[in-house]
């Protein structure tokens, strides 16, 4: 697909992360100056311009917007791990709503507010119906909880030009979640945990990012939201079988029973109830992973920006391995 080139300057949240880092850089490739939002005591980035501003002050963020009136606003950051559904309000309501607002308050001219959603602000889908656009919003966890309220508020600024990308699973390189399936197959295990049936939407990143581009350059996006996918769901045994293959090594396929999850999830919270530290497992992803689908479909995203997604996830699973091996990931 032909993805625009834009120009001027881009404010960027989340630049430290998997998703925001090869958006900024992909940015700069195109010679677009980007201001990176940091919280104070975070290190400078070493690419690009940043500024420190944390999201619970609104007057810095004010000040910031006024300072730097940005052309374009991608709004990355955001918490996928808490322990209670506050600590998802606090980094993902909380932000969109203050950003917002001095964006309103300060240069409310600006070309357009990127919002990055998720399809977990839907629920569950079924096997044989990916959800579009129309469907109802339900989401089942705190984490979809709070990306839902966080697009109720981007949607009450209707004089702003803002766009919602509510992306599938995202994957590729420097991806720390699912590079948890890579590292088992380099030990020489390929684990289910009930699951190897269950489908799923995914995205490689660089698609995601393709789709970022078109929707902050094309007026035909202005004001509405859009799953990004790729072309068809997969079941997590076909993604896991493709990670397998680009290994090229033999493995140990386990099957183990679901109720391994609930107790790691147990034991999960208890863990983080001594320390206060969240954990990958609890029995909000628990909730997540007991779920038959969680597949979308592109379509209406392809209609009106052009998007086609390029990676499969056979290649997109191959780029990802080779990348972690040249880092020394594995």
């Amino acid at each position: 697909m032909e993805t625009p080139k834009l120009s001027g300057k881009a404010l960027l949240t989340g630049a430290s992360g998997f998703i925001g880092g090869r958006l900024r850089d992909l940015l700069l490739d195109q010679g677009v100056d980007v201001v990176a939002i940091r919280r104070r005591g975070s290190p400078p980035s070493k690419k690009g311009r940043s500024v420190e501003a944390n999201y619970d002050d609104l007057g810095a963020l004010r000040a910031l917007i006024a300072e730097e009136k940005p052309d374009y606003v991608f709004h990355v950051a955001g918490v996928t791990k808490g322990v209670t559904y506050q600590d998802f309000q606090a980094g993902n309501v909380l932000p969109t709503k203050n950003l917002l607002r001095a964006i309103a308050d300060e240069h409310p001219g600006l070309r357009r507010f990127v919002h990055y959603s998720s399809l977990a602000c839907f629920g569950p889908s079924t096997a044989s119906h990916p959800l579009s656009e129309g469907a109802p919003r339900k989401p089942i966890e705190h984490y979809g909880k709070s990306k839902l309220e966080a697009e109720e508020v981007v949607e009450s600024f209707g004089n702003l030009p803002w766009t919602i990308l509510r992306p599938g699973g995202v994957y590729g390189p420097g991806d720390v979640d699912y590079f948890n399936l890579f590292r088992e197959v380099a030990k020489g295990r390929n684990v289910f945990f009930g699951n190897k049936d269950r489908w799923f939407s995914a995205v490689y990143v660089d698609d995601l990012l393709a789709a970022s581009l078109l929707v902050a350059d094309k007026e035909a996006a202005i004001r509405k939201a859009y799953f990004v996918c790729d072309q068809k769901p997969i079941t997590w045994g076909e993604f896991q079988k493709a990670i397998v293959d680009a290994a090229g090594r033999p493995v140990l396929t386990m099957n183990l029973p679901e109720m391994l999850v609930s107790g790691a999830a147990f034991f999960g919270e208890l863990a983080t109830k001594m320390d206060k530290k969240p954990r990958l497992f609890n029995r909000q992803k628990a909730i997540m992973g007991a779920q038959e689908a969680w597949t979308c479909t592109s379509a209406a995203l392809s209609a009106d920006t052009g998007y086609a997604p390029e990676v499969g996830y056979k290649q997109g699973v191959e780029r990802a391995l080779a990348w972690y091996r040249k880092e020394k990931w594995l």
